[in-house]
């Protein structure tokens, strides 16, 4: 049935190309447009079923329409949905943040991670009087400059030298330093030469699906110390997915800022940034007119629905087993996948921890941005292409494979053999 006869609007005539909220890039005839979530699938308004293993991003850790986030939305939405001001269900949400993140002695919040990530490096330049973040190539930090530059670098421009890999951003030039992840003798480097200028390092402490070498975490938090520049960890997406206590208790590092995003709001829209105290003091009101003060306003930040939603998640997050059925599930899938790019005698290997994979067709060790470009991109992406045409709701574009606690061995069975499937026809 064609979408003129279904009645309803044709969504390659409201969006521009790539028909998605961005990144997705599906071909026109694939474009699905979605009607409803449970657990870990997705039907379209055609009734086509999808098994999901995007998961809203990583945003659906605990399953779309979970019962106990669904209830605490439905519970606070006739009270009232947004109050730019604080309510009982933030001062809820932010006493068991702190309570688990060491690094957030003080908390504000806003609407999504690209905003916390935003708001910890400008606190950062605040309070150091520094101009500089140096961040890691091929990270992604949100939509903020530090987030898009270097993102999907040529791997031609030198360390330091931020390349610029989106359009609209030309000050990200003066603004940023890129080291390669995983290295730690260049990155210290880097920070001893320019620590005049660096504000603060800003890492996700598991990139992508790359996880930092042993020792590479600490070492960071050595020499940032021993330079002046400050810490900050992207938690947005590590944070409550590799332990409750996220990457600073999973890998036993602490930063000076930390921000959180995803996982935390069970599917709504939410950011967290918190830090020590005398930093977090940088966007205090009471300073407003000082150079001392750190602009900050959100307003949606902290609303009662959003922040309902977020303190079910947590309650989900601190049932017995949970972390033990992510890490194992996402073992299960990485070893699966294995066992069907061994069955094809296909030259790949499978990446992530916890409940993340990730497929690259490469021989040679990933351990940074460089090392995974050089696997066979064309041969990733049509590989994503292809399962999205059997029934497989993921991002086409990247190859980060989401589970949920909604998942189980059978839908990892079931990915499995749609992969291939799909690996037999390429």
């Amino acid at each position: 049935m064609s979408t003129k006869q279904r009645g309803l609007i044709d969504p390659s005539t409201v969006f521009t190309a790539g028909i998605s909220n961005g990144e997705f890039g599906l071909p026109d005839h694939m474009i699905p447009v979605m009607a409803r979530g449970e657990g870990c699938r997705l039907w379209d308004r055609d009734g086509k079923e999808y098994l999901d293993f995007s998961m809203g991003w990583g945003s659906c850790l605990v399953g779309h329409a979970r019962p106990e986030v669904v209830e605490a939305v439905m519970m606070q939405a006739p009270m009232g949905s947004n109050f730019a001001y604080l309510n009982e269900h933030v001062l809820e949400l932010a006493t068991e943040i702190q309570r688990v993140s060491p690094a957030a002695r003080r908390l504000r919040f806003c609407a999504s991670g690209t905003e916390a990530t935003m708001y910890c490096q400008r606190i950062a330049r605040g309070f150091t009087g520094k101009n500089k973040i140096l961040k890691f190539e091929g990270a992604y930090h949100g939509a903020n400059e530090a987030g898009v530059t270097s993102l999907f670098a040529s791997g031609k421009v030198p360390f330091p030298t931020p390349e610029l890999t989106s359009a609209g951003t030309p000050f990200a030039a003066e603004s940023l330093l890129v080291a390669p992840y995983n290295d730690l003798d260049a990155v210290t480097e880097i920070i001893t030469e320019h620590s005049g200028t660096i504000a603060a390092v800003l890492a996700e402490p598991l990139q992508r699906c790359t996880p930092p070498k042993p020792g590479f975490l600490e070492g960071l938090r050595r020499v940032c110390d021993e330079q002046g520049v400050l810490l900050i960890f992207d938690e947005v997406v590590t944070g409550f997915r590799l332990a409750y206590g996220g990457a600073q208790e999973y890998y036993g590092v602490v930063p000076d800022l930390v921000a959180y995003g995803k996982a935390l709001g069970g599917g709504y829209p939410i950011g967290v940034f918190g830090g020590r105290e005398d930093i977090m003091e940088m966007v205090n009101e009471h300073r407003i007119g000082g150079d001392d003060y750190v602009w900050m306003a959100s307003t949606l930040g902290g609303n009662p629905i959003s922040t309902a939603a977020a303190a079910a998640t947590l309650s989900v997050f601190r049932q017995d087993g949970t972390y033990t059925r992510l890490h194992h599930l996402g073992e299960y899938l990485r070893t699966g996948l294995r066992g069907v790019l061994r069955d094809h005698q296909l030259t790949a290997q499978v990446i992530g921890d916890g409940p993340l994979a990730q497929i690259v067709f490469s021989s040679d060790p990933v351990f940074d941005y460089r090392s995974t470009k050089k696997g066979d991109s064309a041969k990733g992406r049509a590989m994503m292409l292809g399962l999205f045409e059997r029934g497989v709701f993921l991002n086409p574009m990247g190859t980060k494979l989401y589970l949920s606690l909604a998942h189980d061995e059978a839908a990892c069975d079931d990915l499995c053999d749609r992969v291939s499937d799909t690996l037999q026809l390429l």
